[in-house]
């Protein structure tokens, strides 16, 4: 008879709870698929008395998840926690030492310290598997450490923060602003206990890290991502961002240029046409480019009890069925240390601005963005007031060093009376 494979699941909130129900409801289907029953022998989490709506009677309990991942009948340490250190990162790091492998759905974790754990799991000879920890249920890392293995991956983007994207998408549908979607978002749940992790683009730029790594090779380097959020998307940007064609999602780019890994997580306008401009609500998605395969889309539910548990109990499959891989796709001692290139390939950008109401300020903007090696593809005035004339520019094909030039000149000047929204528009 083929050995038990015991999980001991650390955290009990809404994906621990659903990994609780898989393992419960398909004991049958799971042996039948791995060739292995998969049992849970123990669990930890915060509060023992707490309701979770499963019954875990049965299951050894620990208070301590440091514990928990010393057990002798625990196989595979299943860490739902979250965070990037605490608890999190110490029974991780006693899972690995105490010969255990690791399931984990926490980014945080694996972009910030990703590479001293993968180092430590390699030793140890065990492996740490996080499908569930980007794009909830999108199997997007099977996909890059194994099914793309063979392709030299060229870009990798996406949008990968359903809280963002759902934000967006009903300021548009229903012409709302980003502060009453924002209210809307707490009231439903939807936003992390510190929102800035969704909206200030942090919780997609720790997907983004992971991902880069297995894209490219290479040592998780969540510093060097150039991150901004969401916070000052306004209706009229996506107004007019639908006037020309496109809309406006936060993307997350990483590429290798000649200087370097390019990373950003940031609001772009994306044509309105393309799989990425279609995407509407919570849902992620992710496109991954490569030599030989050219393009491929993945597109699902990137958070959600059954989404994110399914995932989860994907990396408990494999492990079941004795697939091991390393944890970024390549031996960590091989992964490289890349330098953050800053300075991306050339994009057109969308700028909007609110300028004083004085003769020649049109023409002090026109020369310093051409002082900066910019021109302007299009440009328009609306909205005039008696005081303030905001103006619309969409430029042609520059860099961002360049632009940022430009606007640190805009900010010595005595016409620009708002700080200028500015948003890279790329290609898809």
């Amino acid at each position: 008879m083929t050995e038990t494979l015991r999980l001991g699941i650390a955290g009990l909130g809404t994906v621990g709870t659903g990994v609780v129900k898989i393992v419960r409801k398909h004991a049958a289907l799971l042996e039948a698929r791995t060739g292995r029953r998969i049992e849970i022998s123990a669990v930890s989490a915060r509060d023992r008395q707490k309701d979770r709506g499963v019954n875990l009677a049965s299951y050894d309990w620990e208070d301590d998840a440091v514990a928990l991942a010393k057990r002798d009948d625990v196989d595979v340490f299943v860490e739902l926690m979250g965070g990037s250190d605490g608890p999190a990162k110490a029974a991780t790091e006693a899972a690995l030492a105490a010969g255990k492998d690791v399931v984990t759905a926490n980014k945080a974790l694996l972009a910030i310290h990703g590479q001293a754990l993968a180092e430590a799991a390699e030793e140890a000879g065990r492996v740490i598997r996080f499908e569930a920890a980007v794009a909830g249920g999108i199997p997007v890392i099977k996909a890059l450490t194994e099914g793309l293995a063979a392709n030299e991956i060229t870009r990798v983007m996406g949008v990968m923060n359903g809280t963002c994207n759902y934000i967006l998408t009903r300021m548009e549908s229903e012409g709302l602003g980003y502060n009453a979607l924002f209210d809307e978002c707490a009231r439903l749940g939807y936003l992390e206990a510190d929102p800035q992790l969704d909206v200030g683009g942090i919780d997609a730029a720790h997907k983004l890290a992971i991902l880069s790594a297995i894209a490219f090779g290479v040592r998780p380097d969540f510093d060097g991502i150039e991150i901004e959020g969401i916070e000052r998307i306004e209706l009229e940007d996506i107004r007019q961002a639908g006037d020309m064609g496109y809309r406006i999602k936060l993307l997350g780019v990483a590429a290798r240029s000649p200087r370097g890994l390019v990373q950003r997580m940031q609001p772009c306008l994306v044509p309105a046409g393309s799989p990425i401009g279609q995407l509407e609500g919570g849902t992620n998605m992710v496109v991954i480019e490569g030599d030989a395969v050219e393009q491929i889309v993945l597109r699902g539910p990137g958070a959600g009890e059954g989404p994110t548990a399914s995932a989860v109990m994907g990396d408990v499959c494999d492990l079941a069925r004795g697939i091991r891989v390393p944890v970024f796709g390549t031996p960590a001692a091989r992964l490289e240390t890349m330098p953050a290139a800053t300075t991306g390939l050339p994009a057109p950008y969308y700028l909007r601005m609110a300028l004083q109401d004085k003769p020649g300020a049109l023409a002090k903007v026109a020369a310093i963005l051409g002082d900066a090696g910019i021109s302007i593809d299009r440009m328009r005035q609306y909205g005039h007031t008696d005081n303030t004339a905001p103006i619309l520019i969409v430029t042609h094909k520059t860099t961002r060093a360049a632009l940022d030039m430009a606007l640190d000149a805009f900010g010595k000047t005595d016409v620009v009376a708002s700080e200028p929204v500015t948003l890279r528009i790329e290609e898809v």
